[in-house]
Order: C-alpha cells, then sequence, then structure tokens
C-alpha cells in the first residue's frame, strides 16, 4: 500500500503489514535532521560517514540538507544476513579511505536496534583520532543493550517490529520504497 491506501506496484505482489512512516514525514525529518547538523557543525571539516547499505538512501537526503560543507563516505558492517534478526556477530565488510583523524565524523545509519554494530563500529573510529564522533541514526528502537553511548540525530522512535524501506531492507528487498513499512 502506498501513503494513499492504493496497492505498490514496487512490492511486486509481496505485502507490508502497514506504512510506519510516510515519504512526506520523512523528507520533512530528514531537513530538520540537516538543520541540526548544520547547527552542531559551524567550523572544521565534516565528515558524513555512512554505514552500509541501509544508510545510502538516508545519507544522500541527508547529505542535501546539511548547509556547510562536507565529505561523504562509507563503511560497511553486516550482522543480519538474510535473517530478520541480528546474529550478534558484526562482519567488517568496507573500510573507509578517507583519512578521519581531525575531523568531525558524524557515523550515519538506518537503524539503532541491538546496538552491537554500532557500538563495535563507535569503539573502531574513536580510536583513528576523529576531532568529534557522533550518530545519525533515521531510526532508533530504544531497546539496544549493547550501546550505551547516546544517539546524538536521531529521526524518529521506532517500533519494535521488522522495518523495510528507504534504504532498509529484507534479504536485499524493499530498499527502494520511498517510505518505511512494517514488514508481513
Amino acid at each position: 500500500m502506498t501513503d494513499a491506501g492504493a496497492p505498490d506496484a514496487r512490492l511486486a505482489g509481496r505485502t507490508v503489514r502497514r506504512i510506519v512512516f510516510g515519504a512526506d514525514a520523512i523528507h520533512r525529518r530528514v531537513a530538520e535532521l540537516g538543520a541540526e547538523i548544520t547547527a552542531a557543525y559551524p567550523d572544521g571539516e565534516l565528515l558524513l560517514l555512512g554505514l552500509l547499505k541501509g544508510s545510502f538512501v538516508f545519507l544522500a537526503d541527508l547529505a542535501r540538507e546539511v548547509r556547510r560543507p562536507l565529505h561523504v563516505d562509507f563503511l560497511g558492517a553486516s550482522s543480519y544476513g538474510a535473517g530478520t534478526v541480528s546474529r550478534g556477530a558484526v562482519e567488517l565488510l568496507y573500510d573507509p579511505n578517507t583519512v578521519l583523524r581531525g575531523k568531525h565524523i558524524v557515523l550515519v545509519d538506518d537503524i539503532v536496534d541491538s546496538g552491537r554494530t554500532l557500538a563495535r563500529l563507535v569503539d573502531l573510529l574513536a580510536g583513528r583520532g576523529p576531532r568529534s564522533l557522533e550518530v545519525c541514526a533515521l531510526l532508533h528502537k530504544r531497546a539496544a543493550p549493547q550501546f550505551q553511548r547516546p544517539v546524538r540525530f536521531v529521526g524518529f522512535d521506532a517500533p519494535d517490529e521488522f522495518l523495510v524501506g528507504y534504504g532498509l531492507d529484507h534479504a536485499e528487498d524493499f530498499r527502494h520504497l520511498p517510505y518505511i513499512a512494517g514488514l508481513d
């Protein structure tokens, strides 16, 4: 279903339980996050470091909303595979080429779920000497016992269900949806 309730051809006959965050609400909140990040970093080198693959749609929109010079790079890690529950082990798949020392780094993630991936990555990145290191997550489930650090920039508090769309996937499906939905 789309925001208007009509069948969504992008689902190719599959179903989602419900639209949790519509495209318009996401667009508004990403613009607000861009303004928050702009205000938080008036000087210095700013790097938006996206956690692949889930953050790529969010990061692209967010980067356009930050009203100051910035760089973009990516970091790849996985803890889900084809399942809907984190396996617990975090596998580093891609390390950024950018030098992190002395830069303001905003680690951009699609969702804070268990917190395992973020906890490992924040420790790894902090050891590389950034000027500052904060996390920006589109969604936060607020049930992340493995991640004790506050997430500075949060788009939405997420319900405790498996979400897809706007970069979030299930086995690589659904990333292209312009909204976020609960998976059936």
